[in-house]
């Protein structure tokens, strides 16, 4: 093997992210292996919002950004339904161009459905995770927000890039 290729090799193994030729689901660390507050408060803004009463949802629209702890979660839209508990969110759906952010990391989906309750994101549609200067593309990521981990399945590809100061030696 060529000195890239062990570098490539040792590179991917030491940052978590799957072997060039893995092709089905694959765990990654996310959130520089964070563990998120789940039971946080969750902030919303938004340029407007529907609230409807008779099936507990809050619909935001326009530039929602939605907070909670060191994650940020930004869409065009996005529903919060509410539990059966006065005020407390089940779940949020994220759609038409979701981006997560995670202390350095982040990841762009079509959409994005945050399960508060069981601390899990699941992002579907053309996902795009970086860290750092490296990334990993697949149809569908599931984010473990109470390990820090994520698991990617659909076609995953990953590409590395080679550190500065390996580039020189070669």
């Amino acid at each position: 093997m060529t000195r890239a290729i062990l570098t490539a090799l040792f590179l991917t193994l030491s940052m978590g992210l799957p072997a060039p030729g893995q092709a089905q689901g694959t765990e990654v660390a996310f959130g520089n292996g964070m563990q998120q507050d789940t039971s946080a408060p969750v902030e919303a803004t938004a340029d407007a919002l529907s609230v409807n009463q008779k099936d507990g949802t809050a619909l935001y629209t326009g530039n929602v950004v939605i907070v909670q702890g060191e994650m940020r979660l930004a869409a065009p839209r996005v529903l919060v339904v509410y539990s059966e508990e006065q005020g407390k969110i089940q779940r949020m759906e994220a759609t038409g161009g979701v981006i997560l952010v995670s202390g350095t990391e982040a990841a762009e989906a079509e959409r994005a459905d945050y399960d508060i309750s069981n601390g899990t994101v699941v992002m579907t549609g053309n996902v795009l995770l970086t860290q750092g200067p490296s990334a990993v593309t697949s149809e569908r990521m599931v984010v473990n927000l109470e390990t820090g981990t994520a698991n990617m399945s659909g076609r995953v590809k990953t590409v590395l890039q080679p550190a500065d100061d390996q580039k020189a030696s070669q």
